[in-house]
């Protein structure tokens, strides 16, 4: 009996039997891969166009305004409430200034 099943499972053709392997394999492209590049591509750009002045976020949660960019070193430096401070540029996370700008322009 058992070697009926497994027989009439390899007498189909190569491509049926692979057609779910093909499929899972589309979906997990479509709904994991493909956003994760289009993200990577995204903060790559936001990090390439930070410029001095810029109020910003860093992943730690430390809010303040972009003194100085430091090119060779891949590294800003960082003026908040406490004093300045040196950051990769890897760990900005959001700039703020748009969102203020649209705020003030409202009121």
């Amino acid at each position: 009996m058992y070697t009926t099943i497994a027989l009439q499972s390899f007498g189909g053709s190569s491509l049926t039997s692979m057609l779910p392997f093909l499929l899972m394999f589309v979906v997990i492209y479509l709904f994991m891969i493909r956003p994760q590049i289009k993200r990577q591509k995204n903060e790559k750009k936001f990090q390439s166009s930070i410029a001095k002045g810029n109020k910003i976020v860093t992943n730690s949660g430390i809010h303040g305004k972009i003194m100085d960019i430091v090119d060779s070193d891949n590294t800003v430096i960082i003026e908040t409430g406490a004093g300045k401070i040196k950051f990769e540029r890897s760990a900005i996370s959001m700039e703020l200034s748009k969102k203020y700008q649209s705020v003030e322009e409202t009121k």
